[in-house]
């Protein structure tokens, strides 16, 4: 009877504990089934200079996610995925392929905004979330296309919360949350979804010796992408360079201490319609790959660019190593449409002026 009895407690502390863990399957399950048709591949396409071993200009196909986030066609995906595409256009789960155009982007934060042509039919859009409510612990999911392979859900949970800097109430302040969830290529600019499937943040890297996921994954807040391209008017400078200063700058002939080496420039953005040359030349230096030929943007509406605030050698990117970053930000995203930009720059040894007007 002894044996029976503990055999008989024994099954119902198991049936008690399986309780919450089916609970919790099934609030997943229904809330993936809810926010699935929003989340899509976005396919990219750039012209690029060659490699030594090619003669013509080479075309990169880029690959990552995004998620469907309003009502008239607003894509959220990541900034590196889209900064200097030619071209892109966005797949849904149920086949529907439809063009889209960058509308913002900011590289500091890795966070860009994309324009459908035309809404997707029978989709409705992800709830954007207060990720400020989110706490380390929580569950979260992940649900994007890597390598490619569309509809993958990726669960853990925020593991924690980093910020750019220490002002909360700045309107550029940039915040990350990091995850356990597995992330791999491809899911970049997918959406992170709190347990009630509502979009916390936008996948952004993973810290990967091998390339593949090893449980440290990070997404941008989406309270930090609110601020930065929904609450004012969304820019996208198109503009992938390094920050040259040192020996680098006077090898060039700089008539400042530093300035922006253009390496690539994304048709249709506020770079190509001012005119700036991207890079022509493939070359190794210090160990780094980069391409040269392309202009030297020296200053932005008359913010000069500056040196990094913390030695370092070549490569260092300009969004996150320089002050003048954010205040060419602020400046270009408080115009209005039709006001000047103005771009100084060093092209062949000579200091030009571009211009243009910001689009309606």
């Amino acid at each position: 009877m002894e044996i029976k009895t503990r055999f008989g407690l024994l099954l119902t502390l198991l049936a008690i504990a399986a309780v919450p863990i089916t609970a919790s399957a099934q609030q997943l399950r229904e809330a993936f089934r809810k926010v699935s048709p929003s989340v899509v591949i976005v396919n990219t396409k750039r012209v690029d200079v060659p490699t030594v071993s090619e003669q013509t200009l080479t075309i990169i196909d880029g690959l990552g996610s995004g998620v469907l986030i309003s009502n008239d066609g607003k894509i959220l995906t990541a900034a590196h995925v889209v900064q200097t595409a030619d071209v892109a256009c966005v797949e849904f789960p149920d086949g529907q392929v439809i063009i889209a155009h960058v509308v913002g982007s900011d590289v500091r934060s890795d966070v860009a905004l994309l324009q459908l042509d035309r809404m997707p039919k029978g989709v409705a859009p992800a709830s954007l979330g207060d990720s400020d409510k989110v706490e380390v612990g929580d569950q979260i999911f992940v649900v994007g296309a890597p390598y490619g392979i569309s509809q993958t859900l990726s669960a853990g949970h925020l593991s924690g919360r980093h910020r750019l800097n220490n002002s909360d109430d700045s309107p550029t302040s940039v915040e990350f949350l990091q995850t356990d969830a597995a992330v791999n290529g491809g899911n970049s600019g997918g959406p992170m979804f709190d347990i009630d499937g509502n979009v916390i943040g936008i996948v952004s890297s993973i810290m990967s010796h091998s390339g593949g996921s090893e449980g440290l994954a990070f997404a941008t807040a989406a309270n930090t992408a609110k601020r930065l391209l929904l609450d004012r008017r969304p820019f996208w400078s198109g503009i992938d360079g390094l920050l040259v200063s040192g020996d680098l700058a006077k090898a060039l002939n700089l008539p400042q201490p530093a300035g922006l080496l253009v390496e690539r420039i994304g048709e249709g953005s506020i770079g190509s319609r001012l005119g700036i040359n991207p890079g022509t030349l493939r070359a190794n230096i210090q160990g780094a790959d980069i391409l040269l030929g392309g202009d030297v943007v020296l200053s932005v509406n008359n913010i000069e660019i500056t040196p990094a605030r913390a030695p370092g050698g070549l490569g260092f990117n300009w969004a996150t190593s320089d002050e003048s970053y954010e205040r060419v930000y602020n400046t270009i995203a408080g115009l209005k449409p039709g006001d000047l930009v103005t771009a100084k720059i060093l092209r062949g040894g000579k200091v030009l002026t571009l211009t243009t007007t910001v689009e309606r």
